[in-house]
This record gives structure tokens, sequence and C-alpha cells, in this order.
């Protein structure tokens, strides 16, 4: 059975992409530390499409997401939630691109914080 383009990323599909992205010798200018968080997320863009995706890492000034479908860059909502709360942020995706497995990577600084009350 063929699997949904737009379905959320498994466990697995993450840690393959972090293993292939992982093994360059890049090095990165950034300005926060940045942690491994890997929780269930959700992206709404711009036009209310919803995107299921995984978080790939996340810093004070931004994150980074793994999904099914690529995204344009610009302004987007991430749900993310934990046992006993739900954390929904404004996010500037500022870059996306391809990976293995029909995956794609983007991140972003965080603009704001949406309201519980809005």
């Amino acid at each position: 059975m063929p699997t949904d383009p737009w379905s959320r990323p498994t466990l697995k599909d993450l840690r393959e992409v972090l293993e292939s992205i992982s093994k360059g010798p890049a090095v990165h200018d950034r300005a926060a530390e940045r942690l491994e968080l890997s929780v269930p997320a959700e992206v709404v863009t711009q036009r209310g499409s919803v995107v299921s995706a995984m978080t790939r890492e996340i810093s004070r000034f931004g994150i980074g997401l793994i999904h099914r479908g690529s995204l344009r860059p610009g302004e987007v909502t991430v749900k993310m939630a934990s046992d006993s709360r739900e954390y929904v942020y404004r996010v500037r995706i500022e870059w996306c691109r391809p990976c293995p497995n029909g995956m794609f990577i983007s991140g972003g600084p965080f603009i704001g914080r949406v309201d519980e009350d809005s």
C-alpha cells in the first residue's frame, strides 16, 4: 500500500534522514545551541494547508522540521504538544530542501508565540 505523501514522518524516517545529512564535515555558524528534539508537529501554511511533521531540532531562536512534501518559504504556524500542553508558534520558513525517502527538511526562526486565547 503506498504511503500518503503528506503523512507524518516516522521516527525511523527521521533517523534515516538525520544519519544521511550528518555525515558531512559541515560547519554551522549558529548564534544559539541547537537541541535535538523529535516530537510530532503540525505546520499550517498561509493557505490553511496542514502538513504533518516531526521536529528535528530547536533553539531559542528557531526550529528545524522534517516532513513529506515541500514547504514554501514564508510564515507558517507550527503546533507541537507535550504530555500536558500544546505549543503554537509563528515561524518564518526560510529554507526547505529534499532528502532521502521523499522527505524534506526545513527550518526558520520563531516570529512569536500564538496565544491560546486568540
